[in-house]
């Protein structure tokens, strides 16, 4: 794992280069704190600083090919490299390391762009080819792994792992987009490809992206969610379906593991990461360090599953006890590390601290179990409205618009979304890209000033990737639409992006075994009554590792890993947010209507809605976001 950064640009001097890019690297070092390097070659400096995982004494950064035509800088994991190894030996690379980086290498010098459909990991990298003049960087099929990037003036290209290091840079401005700033209130990130600055932008997942010998910059996908198959692959019964699945889970968990370093796992005591670890010590993992984060507030803390998976695949466990008064002395801290707003993150932030102050340096992750499994309210409540929506749009407008009325009237979380479905949806897709939505639309439209409004207005209610979705998702069932929303937005822009961000904040590398490219496109083939079971929350999953996860989690009702933020903001948080909201914090936030924006915060207090709870924490971290001065 590594933080890269670079800049291709003929107009600036080497010397400029090298001092913005040693700027950028150092503001990344707690992404990689064991070895640091940098390569300057006609117009292309580029830099890295390299957490090392896989063959950690020679991995050195940037890695440049034998022939001295490729230069490479590599964020991620290659989990197949010692499987690709032997290939690309065979065609003539003489290997000098046992590195991911320099399998990579080789794949690129060797196959191009085409290397990326062999590869099986998480991954951003970058490539400068001196014979060519040209520069090609690429992001993992997922958005496991960050790249950010920037026009420069008249010529060039600046990117980074993350938008602080562009910053560092002083190659760029600071200056907020309105328009993002809507995105954010809709979705508690900003979606790919903008960013929260103007002029930055955020490598969509699945793409590469070009620069020619003359400049141009180019962007294309080069992974899509593969269409509707009938292969020889596809189960014809149920037995063979979860005898598939497990056998596909079990080559994902040995892929994770593969590293020269201490591996351990995150346990909430869920399904997904006692799944997770019952595989891992299926697979061999021995003296297995797990992690989780308890609460002293009932109806928050897992402890009691989490124990029982412990004691039943004997792990090391760590626990670590949050509670309102730390999360108030740390959130300075936390905050800082975000190089853009978001409405989640801080569990992962104890989490990520936690193993790493737990001994190990990568850790296993049970994120994207929900988005495969249909684990989520919305596989079952979408296809219902769905249904619905036809008779809802055969009513008369004049009924219709005093039933919105009365839905508006009742304030509460659950009749907001309700009405935001039932004013702007017509389909599938349109209710998918509505059901991520932080604030409903009239409520994040009185929020913003006329011309950060005019910009919302303009690009209207729903989601940016609407009509790319549903064109891509053509021929696709309800149950792969609804997983290809979650997996595509609130996996993507929030929970990974969070992931990366507040891990590499403590210098661990993070995997996501159900995030892979291989378990997904077996996944998508398979029928959906055998993936999908509306009475049994994510039965295939459970199914397929009954006999490793106890009856008791198998069976238990789901239960979402969240902190207590509903109680603490009333009470530890609320000198935080009273701050936050003051009439002075507020004044810094010139797309922001103040008197709109203090009024979430006292609603909330005077509310017995907790749902609300992130909308108020959402919009308090955008305001601290916009006082945050300069480094």
């Amino acid at each position: 794992m590594c933080g890269i950064a670079g800049i291709i640009s003929p107009r600036l001097d080497p010397a400029t280069r090298e001092a913005a890019v040693a700027r950028m690297v150092q503001r990344q070092q707690h992404r990689g704190p064991d070895d640091r390097g940098f390569h300057s070659d006609g117009d292309a400096t580029l830099g890295m600083c390299r957490l090392a995982i896989i063959d950690p004494a020679h991995g050195h950064q940037p890695m440049i090919s034998p022939d001295g035509r490729f230069t490479l800088v590599f964020n991620g994991a290659i989990y197949n490299y010692r499987e690709l190894q032997p290939r690309l030996a065979a065609r003539g690379w003489n290997f000098r390391t046992n590195c991911d980086t320099e399998v990579l290498l080789a794949a690129y010098a060797l196959d191009g762009a085409e290397c990326l459909k062999q590869l099986r990991g998480m991954f951003a990298f970058a490539v400068w080819d001196s014979r060519e003049r040209t520069f090609f960087a690429a992001r993992d099929s997922l958005g496991i792994k960050p790249f950010y990037y920037a026009r420069l003036p008249e010529s060039g290209l600046i990117f980074a792992s993350e938008i602080n290091a562009l910053l560092a840079s002083k190659q760029i401005s600071r200056d907020i987009d309105p328009a993002a700033v809507g995105e954010y209130l809709a979705w508690f990130s900003v979606p790919a490809p903008r960013t929260i600055y103007r002029g930055i932008a955020n490598l969509p997942p699945g793409h590469s992206l070009r620069v020619d010998a003359a400049g141009r910059i180019t962007t294309g996908a080069w992974w899509q969610l593969p269409a509707p198959t009938r292969s020889a692959e596809v189960a014809t019964n149920y037995h063979d379906f979860v005898h598939g699945l497990r056998h596909q889970l079990e080559g994902s968990i040995r892929a994770h593991r593969v590293a020269d370093v201490p591996v351990g796992a995150f346990l909430s005591g869920g399904l997904d990461s006692t799944a997770l670890v019952g595989l891992m010590i299926k697979s061999g993992a021995t003296k297995l360090k797990t992690f989780s984060l308890i609460f002293g507030e009932s109806g928050y803390s897992e402890q009691a599953s989490s124990r029982l998976a412990t004691k039943t695949f004997g792990t090391e466990h760590h626990e670590e006890l949050i509670t309102g008064s730390r999360v108030a002395a740390d959130l300075p801290r936390i905050l800082a590390s975000f190089d853009q707003p978001t409405g989640d993150g801080i569990n992962t932030w104890y989490a990520s601290q936690t193993a790493r102050a737990g001994g190990v340096t990568v850790a296993l992750s049970g994120l994207g179990g929900d988005e495969l499994f249909g684990g989520y309210p919305s596989f079952r409540d979408l296809p219902r409205l769905q249904r619905l929506l036809p008779l809802w749009r055969s009513l008369p407008s004049s009924l219709r618009t005093t039933l919105l009325r009365q839905l508006q009237a009742r304030q509460s979380t659950r009749a907001q979304k309700l009405t935001d479905f039932l004013t702007h949806a017509r389909d599938l897709h349109e209710l998918a890209s509505l059901q991520r939505r932080v604030f409903p639309e009239r409520a994040r439209l009185s929020l913003l000033t006329p011309d950060a409004r005019t910009q919302a207005e303009r690009l209207g209610p729903f989601h940016p990737k609407l009509e790319d979705f549903a064109t891509e998702l053509i021929g696709a069932s309800p149950f792969q639409i609804i997983s290809a929303w979650e997996l595509r937005t609130y996996m993507t822009d929030v929970l990974l992006r969070d992931s990366d961000i507040c891990s590499m904040a403590h210098s661990l590398e993070l995997r996501v075994p159900f995030v892979d490219r291989v378990l997904l496109e077996w996944l998508w083939a398979q029928p959906d009554y055998f993936k999908y079971d509306p009475r049994i929350i994510k039965r295939a999953l459970a199914d397929a590792t009954a006999d490793l996860v106890p009856a008791a989690i198998r069976q238990r009702r789901k239960q979402g890993f969240s902190l207590p933020f509903p109680l603490w903001m009333k009470t530890d948080l609320r000198a935080f947010l009273d701050e936050t909201f003051s009439a002075s914090s507020l004044a810094a936030c010139q797309w922001l209507e103040p008197a709109a924006a203090a009024q979430v915060w006292q609603d909330f207090n005077s509310s017995g809605d907790t749902r609300a709870w992130s909308r108020v924490w959402t919009l308090a971290v955008l305001i601290d976001f916009a006082n945050r001065k300069p480094e």
